[in-house]
């Protein structure tokens, strides 16, 4: 959580003067504005000079008997400053401040599920702006708290339980070996078979703590490899016989980046099974399409095809 700082964050300018500048810039001239603002003349002349003392440059340029002209840093400060009446106004009202609706991804889920996630929505609800990030488990719950992600699309790892959830699918490992590893010939494994051989995690705190928890609750004490931080250095450094890769997210191909061939074999230890879902805070205010888009992130990639080649755009 972050915490401002006021011995070192302080507003030199109140929203009373800013609304002296707009005036000023509305009206053409001090005297114009004064009679709107109904404040004396001097007093306005003053308040601009403060303001352009603190911003450091002048926003108008004012001749006597000639109506006032505004400066090109003048033309860039009203702008900003009409943006902040208006959003100071909306705060007042109690309105957000208009953003867009932010889906979070797991890092690893991202290339199977965000494109696709946001293309629904965008179809869905034309009239929402929305945008996509993917990330690590702390950097979701991190901005799932702080406002700055509305929903989740993860595992269910460092998520505490104020969060709402909504399971996806269920989902489970699998391992990647070389192509002359001792176990390329099996069809499928359990966690079991892996205990002789080194494995490969990745470097992800909550990731790597998940596998180490898991392999302890089934008392499997296999060696470990130095933890990798992407999917493809892990499948990599398991094609070069470097250990045997685990992890939730399967590549269609089971070439490498480099060319490299390896095997990828299903984990089927019921144990290890992990739910995929959207996660999003208990305190978050929801409008009125929200359980929809819930139900449409929740259908399978191939309905969401479907649903988008017969159905037109919906109302809000």
């Amino acid at each position: 959580m972050y915490f401002y700082d006021f011995n070192s964050f302080m507003l030199y300018l109140s929203i009373r003067q800013y609304e002296y500048v707009i005036a000023v810039a509305d009206a053409g001239s001090l005297t114009e504005a004064a009679s709107r603002l109904n404040v004396s003349q001097p007093s306005l002349s003053v308040a601009i000079s403060r303001v352009e003392d603190v911003v450091g440059s002048k926003i108008f340029v004012r001749r006597k008997g000639a109506n006032i002209k505004i400066t090109p840093f003048g033309h860039h400060f009203l702008s900003n400053a009409r943006t902040l009446l208006d959003n100071a106004k909306l705060l007042e009202q109690g309105h957000e401040v208009t953003r867009p609706f932010i889906l979070g991804c797991f890092e690893d889920l991202a290339p199977w599920h965000l494109a696709s996630s946001l293309e629904t929505l965008r179809h869905h609800f034309p009239n929402i702006t929305f945008e996509g990030v993917a990330g690590r488990f702390s950097e979701l719950a991190s901005g799932l708290e702080e406002g700055r992600i509305d929903l989740a699309l993860s595992y269910d790892i460092g998520f505490d339980a104020e969060y709402e959830r909504q399971i996806i699918k269920r989902a489970a490992p699998v391992a990647f070996v070389a192509s002359d590893h001792p176990l390329a010939a099996r069809s499928e494994l359990q966690l079991q078979d892996l205990e002789s051989h080194q494995l490969i995690f990745f470097e992800e705190s909550l990731s790597n703590q998940f596998m180490r928890e898991l392999l302890d609750r089934l008392h499997i004490t296999p060696s470990i490899a130095p933890p990798v931080r992407s999917l493809e250095l892990m499948r990599s450094m398991a094609a070069h016989g470097n250990g045997v890769g685990i992890s939730y997210s399967r590549p269609p191909s089971d070439v490498c980046y480099d060319g490299t061939s390896l095997v990828t074999l299903p984990v089927i230890t019921s144990e290890a099974e992990v739910d995929i879902k959207l996660i999003w805070s208990n305190l978050l205010e929801t409008a009125p399409w929200f359980t929809k888009a819930l139900t449409l992130l929740g259908e399978s990639p191939e309905s969401k095809v479907r649903h988008i080649e017969r159905r037109a755009p919906n109302e809000l």
